[in-house]
């Protein structure tokens, strides 16, 4: 008869989100002995290895893969019972999150805010990555919900809006097309573009754009937006930014956003949930705020 215990179930689901023994076993103050017996008792007690090993981290096998979101829930039902057979009113535990980088830098508090001042017994963990990486977190189960600005489709995934975003067009001000009054598309003929990197979603919408525009040069690829902001102050091109984190930069003076009626740079941000995962008391509370 198998007889897996809760605290078993606590350290399969912490190895597989965090990739080793050593930090589950600091996650849930356990010594890494005491960890990785109770890890090896799962394992036996199921007949066969949850984990493969490669370059130092354990990552979940097909077997441990398909039993992560079956014991992700069995937690939280479990602490559900808890709180309704305690009494405890308030929801806790852990929610995490992951977020493109336009959510995660610049409206992390429109996305989290209400919900960590109305349950603050609730750990929120915020990774923020492009939205190519939080969709295939969210696929192996090592994130609760994500939140991310580009176009995501996979069976597995359901893809709620959230809001609308706006990209804009910014150039120093003492830039030569910056200086034009009124700016058409064959005025962007070999302009010096500087890009998020291939898989965001900006450099995504950014290249739609592009492709109305005559030629230009990619001069810089970078994977951070305030990178790119800083690039452009100094003159090295120019960009397709998220208006909301060139608003501090064009009040003071060191960006210019383009007027560019003639280009489509409307994206929506979405909410995204795994189809397979338990939406326990934790969860639900999160999608309420929104």
């Amino acid at each position: 008869m198998i007889n897996i215990s809760p605290r078993q179930l606590e350290v399969f689901v912490h190895v597989a989100t965090l990739g080793s023994v050593r930090a589950a076993a600091q996650r849930l103050h356990l010594t890494q002995p005491a960890a990785s017996m109770a890890l090896r008792d799962m394992e036996n007690q199921l007949g066969g290895r949850l984990f493969d090993r490669e370059r130092g981290r354990l990552h979940l096998n097909p077997r441990g893969r398909e039993l992560l979101p079956l014991a992700q829930e069995l937690l939280e039902r479990y602490a559900e019972f808890g709180r309704q057979t305690g009494g405890e009113a308030a929801p806790g535990g852990e929610l995490r999150v992951g977020t493109s980088n336009t959510v995660g830098n610049y409206r992390v508090g429109e996305l989290l805010g209400r919900f960590v001042q109305a349950h603050p017994h609730v750990t929120v963990r915020l990774r923020v990555a492009n939205t190519a990486t939080i969709a295939a977190a969210m696929l192996d189960h090592t994130l609760d919900v994500g939140c991310v600005e580009g176009p995501v489709t996979h069976p597995q995934l359901e893809v709620r809006p959230w809001r609308s975003d706006t990209l804009v067009v910014c150039a120093r001000p003492d830039h030569p097309l910056a200086r034009r009054r009124r700016l058409l598309p064959e005025h962007f003929a070999d302009a010096r573009w500087v890009l998020r990197e291939p898989g965001s979603a900006t450099r995504a919408l950014s290249e739609r754009a592009l492709a109305r525009l005559p030629p230009g040069l990619t001069v810089l690829e970078l994977d951070q937006i305030e990178a790119i902001k800083q690039a452009v102050v100094a003159g090295l091109g120019i960009a397709c930014l998220p208006q909301v984190a060139v608003i501090d930069a064009v009040g003071a003076g060191r960006l210019k956003v383009l007027r560019t009626p003639f280009l489509d740079l409307t994206r929506q941000l979405s909410i995204l949930l795994h189809r397979q995962k338990y939406r326990g008391v934790v969860m639900e509370a999160f999608l309420r705020t929104l």
